[in-house]
């Protein structure tokens, strides 16, 4: 099961990915497409052309994860925007984006990150 534990940041690759591609394949594109480290401890997801397919790639101590999800009804809500970088979410955007949400939740709460005690 995909695990918060230990991911630092969280990127989509806007537009489509040909999910043929395995390991090494995305990696090349996450060191080349995206100009960022493919052995960092962050989750690079791709999705397929017609959005109900997605790959995420992860780099854990001593080898790559590939995750993979089919979905068997419904599309997930990617952002079409072809060549551009990639988007940074967050993992809770990720949870929502997995879970069919769009990941702009204009009504959930929003993070608190520290808090002041008076």
């Amino acid at each position: 099961m995909l695990s918060e534990a230990g991911v630092d940041r969280v990127y989509l690759a806007t537009g489509n990915t040909d999910l043929r591609k395995s390991i090494d394949g995305l990696a090349v594109l996450v060191k080349e497409g995206f100009e960022l480290d493919p052995f960092s401890s962050c989750l690079f997801v791709f999705c397929n052309r017609k959005r109900d397919k997605l790959k995420i790639l992860h780099w854990e101590y001593s080898g790559f994860w590939l995750y993979y999800k089919r979905l068997e009804r419904g599309k997930f809500h990617w952002p079409q925007e072809p060549g551009s970088s990639p988007v940074k979410i967050s993992y809770r955007q990720l949870r929502w984006l997995l879970d069919g949400l769009p990941i702009n939740q204009l009504n959930a709460h929003p993070e608190v990150t520290e808090r002041t005690i008076i």
